[in-house]
């Protein structure tokens, strides 16, 4: 993803954190808000692989760390649940101010929470989506049980979350107490999606079902099976990312959702610093490459000797297809089975040498309906026709110029 670091003020004259993820080589059909769990910060990986999904379908994403938080100024003892929402204010007003108006407002945890009440009363807020959220924000003082009575007592108490301490105030509890989430719900009188995680043991998973009580409809939910409160597996991140960026396009305007490009390429990829995921977008579509974790990759997409070896083979099956068609034969299922045994890392180590070069594919045919032995063999003679076939054993030019 194309990331832009940036920073905004809060009302209270804070410089907050930010950065916005953009889609591979478009305008952004739309503009989304990500508001993190509760003592988390914008940089946590699941965050990372929700906004990628995102992204596929050509929305940016603002995420940016809570007052106090992460890169953000402030301090987190003097804030509240209430600051936490008109930090979401900032963040609209900033994309309204320098991008566009926002659309959809994302949170996790308590994030979720925040994003339930700030987008009840945005205008421009379309669509609206938790992860993991408390019913009732009071419900984070669960976090808090070795310190909640020190806390009542001398007015603040240091307590440890997920390994570090955090300075908590007698006033961010008495916030979190007067807040009203079925009256919220109610007005929300947005689309909203639910995922929440029947394994949660954070956040249970019957606050989604208040959640989802409470709210009006149109409304839905995804349970994230087997996930945890943070979805540390990456698989699971990425899941939940896939799965919302597919649920809010029925809630954008159809006529915002035409890309437009800002290249005349027909295929754009982009690796950034941070990992070797790289983005592809080949025409109107979106999709990832990567490698394998043991060579340092996030192994999150095919490698680009998979892909190499899925263009052969997805040009061999359709072309055996045209041709069974054109001579009316009975192909019903014609599959391509591919290895090729170099792999990215291999050859890169060697780059600069002429003699760096893939060795060989190794390709064998599925071919499945009532064929003779004839056109079996006829077919397997017409697999090398493939255009990609033929480009592969061609003498093939690369033209590379800076941009």
């Amino acid at each position: 993803m194309k990331s832009q670091k940036l920073n905004f003020n809060n009302k209270n004259g804070h410089s907050l954190s930010a950065r916005i993820d953009f889609p591979v080589d478009q305008k952004p059909t739309a503009f989304a808000i990500f508001a993190h769990c509760f003592t988390c910060s914008k940089n946590l990986l699941a965050i990372k692989n929700i906004s990628r999904g995102l992204n596929s379908k050509g929305i940016a994403v603002l995420l940016f760390d809570f007052t106090g938080l992460g890169e953000s100024e402030g301090d987190f003892e003097s804030t509240s649940f209430t600051s936490n929402i008109n930090d979401l204010f900032a963040a609209n007003d900033f994309l309204k101010e320098k991008f566009e108006a926002p659309k959809i407002m994302i949170g996790h945890s308590l994030g979720g929470a925040a994003a339930l009440f700030a987008a009840a009363k945005l205008e421009n807020i379309e669509a609206v989506v938790t992860i993991g959220a408390p019913f009732e924000p009071f419900h984070v003082t669960k976090l808090l049980t070795e310190g909640i009575d020190e806390i009542k007592k001398r007015g603040k108490a240091t307590v440890n979350i997920g390994g570090r301490p955090f300075s908590i105030s007698k006033e961010f509890l008495e916030d979190l107490e007067k807040q009203k989430p079925e009256e919220i719900a109610k007005a929300l009188r947005k689309p909203l999606l639910i995922l929440h995680s029947p394994q949660d043991t954070t956040v249970g998973i019957e606050n989604a079902a208040k959640i989802y009580s409470a709210a009006l409809h149109p409304k839905s939910f995804i349970s994230l099976d087997g996930a945890d409160h943070l979805l540390s597996k990456k698989a699971d991140s990425s899941y939940a990312g896939n799965m919302i960026a597919a649920w809010v396009e029925k809630y954008l305007d159809p006529d915002n959702r035409k890309s437009t490009l800002k290249s005349n390429s027909k295929v754009v990829v982009q690796t950034n610093e941070e990992s070797l995921t790289t983005e592809i977008k080949a025409g109107k579509h979106h999709f990832l490459a990567d490698e394998p974790e043991e060579v340092g990759g996030s192994d999150l997409g095919p490698t680009p000797y998979d892909l190499l070896s899925s263009a052969l083979g997805a040009c061999t099956s359709m072309t055996l297809q045209m041709y069974a068609k054109r001579k009316k034969w009975d192909l019903k299922e014609a599959k391509v089975h591919l290895d090729h045994n170099k792999d990215y890392a291999q050859d890169c180590d060697d780059c600069e040498k002429s003699s760096a070069k893939i060795d060989h594919f190794n390709r064998r045919l599925e071919l499945k309906g009532d064929l003779d032995e004839k056109q079996k063999q006829r077919l397997l003679e017409i697999a090398d026709k493939c255009p990609v076939h033929k480009t592969l054993h061609s003498s093939v030019k690369v033209i590379t110029e800076l941009a």
